[in-house]
């Protein structure tokens, strides 16, 4: 007979078992998804791709920025989708309504049951943009290609300028899912201290510093440099491993964990129009599973409301030499 009760024998199990696997976590090996809402099949690799690119399930979307890079060539089936037309309200600023995505969606071929793989360029910004509508939109499966187009292209990967005329599709969209979407008041209660809400700014350092309004080269301004009170800083970069691929799990959560973001609590990402904030929004939501909105205003909305608190580190202030 054992000298153990058998309450005693779970607890010292549990223990061990608990112990084996920090020690696996902390080199990297056996680590769990962060979250049980992480989605295993959110990120497709070219291989994935090329083996499903005749699977009819598989609907194909390049949201691409740069001018005539899909007419030059793209993934053979891929259907274009313009970011600054097709996914936004282009007199509004606003998401695309909910009548028109429908109608860009059937366009495109996409079914209810349709595996919806989006790509593009600057390492799949504004692909992430559109899988966060898609998602906000109800879509049941939206993935993200590994890499986006410059590692397809890296890679040697087949192009093609044919442009795919597909059947018409019946996805019809829902009303966008309020837990994917933050807007000003929301944001201001955490930046106010009332809310246990974490908010996440994926700008680069400087952006978030104050010491500059924005990138060189962007227009999209905001009166005032800085960030929201209370957000941490986890630039979006740091998500990707230097071939433009993500990290994985147990590294990204690594990643967010040194900033204090765990999931244990939501989160509201935010950059400066909002395209970025998505590819963290897709990181933190679907890789990792944690409760995340995006707030699509971001800080060329924040930085120009009147009466707003704001962190200036820098001290910058608009028009000084």
């Amino acid at each position: 007979m054992s000298i153990l009760t058998t309450g005693v024998r779970r607890r010292v199990i549990s223990t061990i078992a608990s112990v084996a696997i920090a020690a696996l976590a902390s080199i990297g090996l056996g680590a769990a998804p962060a979250s049980a809402d992480a989605n295993p099949n959110a990120v497709v690799s070219a291989d994935w791709l090329e083996a499903n690119l005749n699977n009819p399930r598989v609907k194909l979307l390049e949201v691409t920025v740069e001018d005539g890079a899909y007419a030059r060539g793209h993934i053979r089936n891929a259907v274009e989708i313009r970011w600054h037309t097709d996914l936004v309200d282009t007199v509004n600023r606003d998401i695309v309504s909910r009548a028109d995505f429908t109608k860009l969606a059937q366009a495109a071929g996409i079914n209810r049951d349709s595996i919806v793989v989006l790509y593009g360029d600057n390492s799949n910004w504004f692909a992430a943009w559109g899988a966060w509508i898609f998602k906000l939109y109800c879509a049941k499966d939206v993935r993200l290609l590994d890499g986006g187009r410059a590692k397809w292209e890296a890679d040697g990967r087949a192009l093609t300028p044919i442009v795919p005329n597909p059947a018409k599709g019946n996805f019809t969209a829902a009303r966008a899912d309020s837990k994917l979407r933050a807007f000003l008041p929301e944001v201001l209660k955490v930046a106010k201290k009332q809310s246990k809400t974490k908010l996440v700014d994926i700008r680069s350092a400087d952006e978030f510093s104050g010491k500059i309004f924005a990138a060189p080269g962007f227009d999209e301004l905001a009166i005032r440099a800085g960030h929201i009170p209370t957000a941490v800083n986890v630039g979006w970069r740091q998500t990707l491993k230097a071939d433009g691929t993500f990290k994985s799990r147990a590294e990204l959560a690594a990643v967010y964990r040194a900033a204090g973001i765990d999931g244990r609590t939501p989160i509201i990402t935010y950059c400066r129009i909002g395209e970025r904030a998505s590819h963290s929004w897709f990181v933190l939501s679907e890789i990792l599973g944690y409760n995340v909105k995006v707030y699509d205003g971001s800080w060329t909305e924040y930085g120009n409301s009147v009466g707003v608190p704001i962190a200036n580190p820098a001290g910058t202030v608009w028009g000084r030499k």
